[in-house]
């Protein structure tokens, strides 16, 4: 499941708001943020911030979170640049302003992003033998296939468990691991 986690202060606290790619909302297919809370999925409290703001929505042809800036006279400062039109992708750590309000993307998990499969290192070439001497080729040995198990890796406190405890959270910190990233578990020897 493609995630991304959005972190602020407002009003005195501190705020989380998880993004999924088919989140439901109040416009289909995006997440709208700003002052009014008709119109928008995550309402913000400071007067420097528009009433229908930017919207963060999942671009699946690039397989990322990207942007998008709703307010032309009020441009959101992203990564440094000023959106004044269009969109942009959002990176893990993204810093985005919206007026004076400060929001980063903390987290982002995506599913499709392949796993790394570590392979043993290929063996060492071997030394070039005077001419006249026979060499003996041996055919490739296949790389070793993976083994071990999946297993879950909070998005809170980052300790791995197995997959089966997808539906019932966290064994250690109770969080929900519906935005957990999948990670290949080497077997205990």
């Amino acid at each position: 499941m493609n995630a991304l986690t959005l972190q602020w202060h407002d009003a005195g606290q501190d705020r989380i708001q998880h993004i999924y790619e088919q989140q439901p909302s109040k416009n289909p297919s995006t997440v709208r943020i700003g002052r009014d809370p008709l119109r928008c999925d995550i309402v913000l409290s400071n007067p420097t911030v528009s009433g229908l703001h930017v919207e963060i929505f999942f671009h699946t042809q690039q397989q990322r979170f990207h942007i998008r800036n709703l307010r032309s006279p009020n441009p959101p400062l992203v990564d440094g640049q000023q959106l004044v039109q269009g969109e942009m992708p959002l990176n893990e750590g993204s810093i985005i302003y919206l007026g004076q309000m400060k929001l980063q993307v903390t987290r982002m998990a995506i599913a499709s992003i392949p796993v790394t499969i570590l392979t043993p290192p290929q063996p060492p070439i071997p030394p070039q033998q005077p001419p006249g001497q026979q060499r003996h080729h041996h055919p490739p040995t296949p790389p070793a296939q993976p083994q071990g198990v999946y297993g879950l890796e909070c998005p809170k406190c980052h300790k791995v468990s197995p997959a089966e405890n997808l539906q019932i959270g966290c064994p250690w910190c109770g969080t929900s691991l519906a935005a957990a990233v999948s990670v290949l578990v080497a077997p205990n020897h």
